[in-house]
């Protein structure tokens, strides 16, 4: 408005030119009759042509002037409309809504259907929704796919004359004087020199035999080396066909990098090489299992080696017989479904019990702690460190801020008892006041920080020792200077009962402390039908030696009329989803520890014929806990971890918030599904 007023005086201002001099005409003339009458007479006359021309001048100059550059305007406008019209780069006008009003011919071109024009820019690309339209500011930018090809979107606020009459022409109202510019830019070819780029990469891979001991020994002698000759064809076919490099480190490892291209055929087949070693067999009574760990998209290739290490380690740590891809920050896993082989020698029990004495004996204080809503396996493995400490002359306390009912009846036995410390039991505030730099923490039974007693702990204490038997997830507690996490174990209690045997000699355990531990092995064990080894007995048995008694294990977690009635009101309300999955509610009211009665009617669900898997849901404290169990078909453990959760391959659970019971049964109903699709199940 301002600019067209201000060309509006200048014009007026060169029209008036003429008259203005005028002046100085007539101002000339009468100095001439000063002079001499005759000369002021004559001009006198010239004076009147000049004013008589200059008023004809302005009268119809102007009008033919301002018809001119009215026809100028009309030709520059056409001109305009029609270059933006035949403009190559697409070009559109929509409203604050996205409702497309106009288009150039380019626009209409990428969106080709005529109907389409009309849609709204919200339909057409992905990205853009009512609610970033309405945050947007002064411009956004969306990048999009359409049709086969890709775009970014560029849009940008523009103000509007209300009397503007050429927007007066677009389709429908505007509002609040405002539209929106919309330029759509051309990405195809170079998302496709990115995706190039992008499969070129190197991925950088480690495969290690998980019981390449185990499977020769169990074959005869001479025919070991073609077992080893056969499994070394199954992995260089395998690489081989991805055009990829496979080198042998060690007898039971291998280096491989192929290219990222590769990667989605190797994740849609869910690494195939993981059951077709399984198929080697010569004789051998133990079929050969690998894990596989995947380094990609780190910034150097040593990044990605080390990304592969990191896999690797993860899928050893989580049983074995699995592939590990961590790209960058996600992790991602495949396989893991049959059951890791224990391990026969004690090789690693006896190393860790040395590295975690020689470790104690340079803290003062040890504080020991499981994770939250404790069992007994966590307070039983607890009370087992405690008496290394005690053994090694190491004040320790034991870090607990919930009792459940399962929990209470043992450590009643240690409460205001002599022989005891009185701190001895410790909540989380209290244990944060103690930590000082020769604080060790060790923490049990669970190796999730976030699923820990007390989280803050693991940030204040440096020295950290985690001794746990599920499976680790992606979430794991960082800066361990000391891990034991052995998910073929039974139960925490038996990996501290075999540390108990190394960590010093004539190591004394009294009679509360050894049933404490027993119990933890029974409880995870269901009275040892699950998750039983050799190992597991000969804890057990270790423990016996030193006091553990049955009888008494069993009067102290006989359960209360009311936990009793949840429990068979549980199994009674349950639901058999696809033929083999019991899913059922366990009711809080009345119950003291409604999670511990949850996970006690999932493993009574199992007794049921043809139930495979049984997950019961227990609401407490604004959460829902899921308690899964099976007994060996069925890797509850990966159908936990889909929920967020995670555990051990018969014994697993999770937590969900903000949802209800019918919302949570769904969820479960549909990582069912999903996993039989894939095959998981």
């Amino acid at each position: 408005m301002k600019e067209d007023k201000k060309v509006k005086n200048m014009l007026q201002k060169y029209l008036q030119w003429p008259l203005v001099l005028s002046l100085l005409v007539i101002c000339a003339n009468a100095a001439a009759a000063l002079l001499s009458k005759n000369v002021g007479i004559v001009l006198s006359i010239f004076t009147i042509l000049y004013l008589f021309c200059a008023g004809m001048i302005y009268w119809y100059g102007k009008k033919k002037l301002i018809g001119g550059l009215v026809s100028f305007a009309a030709d520059y406008s056409w001109s305009q409309k029609k270059l933006l019209s035949s403009m190559e780069l697409p070009y559109g006008i929509a409203d604050l809504d996205g409702r497309i009003l106009w288009t150039n011919q380019a626009f209409a071109a990428v969106i080709k259907d005529e109907k389409s024009s009309r849609k709204n820019l919200t339909a057409l690309f992905e990205g853009i929704t009512p609610q970033t339209l309405q945050e947007m500011e002064d411009s956004l930018e969306v990048h999009s796919p359409y049709a086969s090809e890709r775009y970014r979107v560029s849009i940008k606020r523009m103000e509007i004359r209300p009397d503007d009459d050429e927007l007066k022409k677009v389709d429908g109202p505007v509002k609040e004087n405002q539209l929106l510019a919309v330029y759509l830019y051309d990405e195809t070819e170079i998302f496709a020199y990115m995706q190039a780029i992008t499969d070129q990469k190197m991925v950088a891979g480690l495969v290690y035999l998980d019981n390449y001991d185990e499977a020769l020994e169990s074959v005869e002698e001479v025919r070991r080396s073609l077992l080893v000759a056969l499994i070394e064809r199954k992995i260089n076919k395998y690489i081989s066909a991805t055009n990829g490099i496979v080198k042998k480190l060690e007898k039971d490892k291998y280096f491989f990098i192929i290219k990222q291209k590769y990667m989605a055929q190797l994740e849609e087949e869910r690494f195939g090489l993981l059951e077709d070693i399984k198929t080697v067999n010569i004789g051998n009574e133990m079929a050969v299992t690998l894990s596989i760990g995947i380094g990609m998209n780190g910034e150097s290739y040593i990044q990605n080696y080390e990304y592969a290490r990191t896999a690797i380690d993860m899928a050893l740590g989580r049983g074995g017989d699995q592939a590990v891809v961590k790209c960058g920050e996600k992790i991602q896993y495949y396989g893991g479904k049959s059951q890791q082989l224990e391990k026969t020698t004690r090789v690693k029990a006896r190393v860790k019990a040395h590295a975690l004495r020689e470790l104690l004996e340079t803290k003062d204080r040890l504080l020991i702690m499981g994770h939250r809503i404790g069992d007994i396996d966590s307070f039983g493995s607890a009370i087992g460190v405690y008496r290394i400490a005690a053994a090694l002359n190491k004040k320790a306390s034991i870090v607990i801020n919930e009792v459940t009912s399962s929990v209470r009846p043992m450590m009643d036995r240690f409460v205001d008892n002599s022989e005891y410390p009185e701190d001895l039991f410790l909540n989380g505030e209290e244990a944060a006041k103690v930590v000082d730099a020769n604080t060790a923490l060790v923490v049990v039974d669970v190796n999730r920080p976030s699923y820990t007693e007390e989280p803050e702990l693991l940030k204040l204490v440096k020295t950290i020792v985690v001794i746990d038997h599920h499976r680790q997830s992606s979430e794991i507690i960082t800066g361990a200077t000391l891990s034991y996490v052995e998910p073929y174990a039974s139960s925490a209690c038996e990996l501290v009962a075999e540390i108990l045997q190394y960590v010093a000699d004539s190591i004394r355990i009294k009679s509360a402390e050894a049933d404490a531990m027993y119990a933890g092995i029974v409880i995870d064990t269901n009275n040892f039908k699950s998750q039983a080894g050799v190992r597991t007995f000969e804890a057990a048995a270790f423990l016996r030696r030193n006091g553990a008694d049955v009888t008494r294990v069993r009067k102290l977690f006989r359960d209360k009329m009311e936990d009793y009635k949840a429990r068979a009101e549980a199994v009674r309300q349950a639901e058999v989803f696809e033929g083999a999955f019991a899913i059922s509610v366990c009711p809080a009211e009345n119950v003291e520890s409604p999670t511990v009665v949850g996970a006690q009617a999932a493993n009574e669900l199992l007794n049921i014929v043809g139930i495979k898997a049984s997950v019961v849901l227990t609401p407490y404290k604004e959460k829902i806990y899921l308690s899964a169990r099976s007994i060996d078909e069925i890797n509850v453990q990966l159908m936990m971890e889909k929920l967020g959760g995670g555990g051990h391959r018969t014994v697993a659970g999770a937590q969900l918030a903000g949802t209800d019971i019918e919302e949570a049964k769904e969820k479960i109903k549909d990582v069912i599904r999903a996993m039989q699709e894939k095959g998981e199940i």
